[in-house]
């Protein structure tokens, strides 16, 4: 028996919507949004944490509130990237430490002039949180971006952003140490926040 092939041929992708902050704001509204980010016009599922994921955010979550203080450190909260992406993308990264106290930033996001350090701890995110993520970063001119590979125990730290690259990226592997730009007499030792 042979079955015949459909006339017209299937579409490569399923068919998608195109969102902005302003549709987001709506479904957040109605509590629609959950644990979703808009990235490039996409909404992305920000998936449940697995427990190393969990423990190493826990751990550079300390060490950047030892660092920086309370107060400087806001985490999965939503920032704004550069103007041409706004409208389309509003991230919300694990961690970003903030140029002043997040008290003076009582209804407005954080504008990329006014972050430090921007933080992913990724797993099953790796790839976009080093390509889609980073691009974007980059393009708002963000000076300073971690990304801590779970499955890799390292650190991909990402500098000096120009015409939208980072023009900068070294990775820390378990027994070295890197200090932030803003902090930069205080080390991180790599291993301190792998600690499985």
């Amino acid at each position: 028996m042979v079955t015949e092939a459909p006339n017209r041929p299937s579409p490569l992708a399923p068919p998608r919507k195109r969102w902005t902050r302003d549709d987001c704001v709506l479904l957040d509204g109605i509590g629609a949004f959950g644990k979703l980010e808009l990235i490039d016009g996409e909404l992305i599922d920000k998936m449940g944490k697995l427990r190393p994921h969990q423990i190493v955010l826990v751990l550079i979550h300390e060490w950047l509130i030892l660092v920086f203080g309370v107060r400087f450190i806001n985490t999965e909260t939503p920032i704004d990237v550069s103007p041409e992406d706004n409208h389309t993308s509003e991230p919300q990264p694990d961690l970003v430490v903030l140029s002043r106290s997040a008290l003076e930033f009582p209804v407005d996001n954080p504008k990329p002039s006014e972050l430090r350090l921007v933080v992913e701890v990724s797993d099953s995110s790796l790839h976009f949180d080093l390509t889609t993520k980073a691009s974007l970063y980059a393009r708002a001119g963000i000076v300073e971006y971690w990304v801590l590979d779970v499955n890799a125990q390292r650190c991909v730290v990402h500098r000096n952003p120009q015409a939208g690259v980072y023009t900068s990226i070294v990775a820390y592997a378990k027994g070295e140490e890197v200090a932030p730009l803003a902090a930069p007499d205080r080390l991180l030792s790599v291993a301190s926040v792998f600690p499985l």
